[in-house]
């Protein structure tokens, strides 16, 4: 591969009911400076009930290169495995319908995948509030600092390009998923991370571009971040499973904090000293939560009432997370139970 030489790049992108953000999402696609007869957008549908079936016609209608697949499954894994088994490109890129993408994306994408040798590269994700409302600002800002995501530096970002762990989406040479396989359909959520470290111990390199920029659009209801961050949480520990090891040690985090909550807290039961451990450690949180909060409100959002919900968002991020994890712990590892076909208690729905 040569980035001088005419070159065709395979974009998919799994979705379903999307019919707020598809639009935005092709049309940034169709803005990029990459030739269009080198480009095939594949939008795999998870069966909407809304208007995105309708909306992807309109432009596949106007653009020939824009196609419509349908994934009857209706959950990501599925959609991006069927999206990568009907692409003809020799480069495979995912994308999410919940972001934009900078004019120059797909380019850079296909140049940094050339200089650098690698097998995997993403860039910077710029999160936005999914509404114009205070609680969705206020998601967007938690979702954009170290105190909510940690050290991943596709979120707070790098100043050079850099090997990670991984990286959002995915710029992929097609050579890869004949080399290691597909993603896994048992991983509703938390699929990339599981194929990049598979990736990443076959001997495969990702390499994180700050200068590639995609436009995210967080959840905009406290309710839709905690379902995604248990989600997140639930499936790690069966990533961890797959893959035998851990995956980063920042991930563990929430979970050791709100198990040392749960232990700590029914210990005190038994031995009241226990109960100094929970204040402890609950106090502790507290203070570095509302300090974190206010220094963001001051320098960033500027408005009081930031200072009401930062705290709760943050909260809200740990828990989730923690809980989740405890939840897959029990199902995935401690009772050796993996996916059925069907999930009950947790949307699918991206």
């Amino acid at each position: 591969m040569r980035t001088g030489e005419k070159i065709l790049v395979s974009i998919v992108i799994p979705c379903r009911n999307e019919e707020k953000f598809i639009g935005k999402c092709i049309d940034s696609i169709i803005a990029n400076d990459f030739p269009k007869d080198e480009l095939e957008v594949i939008v795999v549908d998870g069966m909407s009930e809304d208007r995105t079936r309708e909306i992807v016609h309109q432009y596949s209608a106007k653009y020939p290169f824009i196609k419509l697949s349908d994934n009857h499954k209706r959950i990501v894994p599925s959609g991006l495995n069927i999206g990568i088994q009907v692409a003809a490109g020799e480069i495979i890129m995912r994308m999410d319908a919940h972001n934009e993408y900078a004019k120059d994306y797909i380019r850079k994408c296909v140049f940094y995948l050339d200089k650098y040798n690698a097998d995997n590269v993403g860039g910077i994700w710029i999160t936005n509030p999914g509404k114009e409302t205070t609680v969705a600002k206020s998601i967007a800002l938690a979702l954009s600092h170290p105190f909510g995501v940690g050290n991943a530096h596709y979120r707070i970002g790098t100043k050079e390009p850099r090997y990670v762990d991984t990286v959002p989406f995915g710029c992929y040479k097609r050579e890869i998923f004949d080399k290691i396989g597909f993603f896994d359909e048992e991983l509703i959520r938390n699929q990339d991370d599981e194929f990049n470290l598979r990736l990443i111990k076959q001997g495969g390199k990702i390499l994180l571009v700050p200068e590639i920029i995609s436009n995210y659009y967080a959840r905009d209801s406290l309710s839709k971040l905690w379902n995604m961050y248990f989600q997140y949480g639930y499936f790690k520990p069966l990533v961890m499973r797959k893959i035998g090891r851990i995956f980063t040690w920042r991930q563990m985090i929430p979970l050791i904090f709100v198990s040392g909550l749960l232990a700590s807290g029914l210990l005190s039961f038994i031995f009241p000293l226990f109960l100094y451990v929970f204040a402890g450690i609950l106090f502790s949180y507290i203070f570095i939560n509302v300090g974190l909060s206010t220094y963001i409100t001051i320098k960033y959002a500027k408005e009081a009432l930031f200072l009401m919900i930062l705290p709760l968002t943050f909260s809200i991020i740990h828990f989730a997370y923690g809980f989740g994890y405890l939840k897959g712990l029990l199902r995935f590892v401690l009772l050796s139970k993996y996916m059925q076909k069907e999930i009950s208690d947790l949307p699918l729905t991206r």
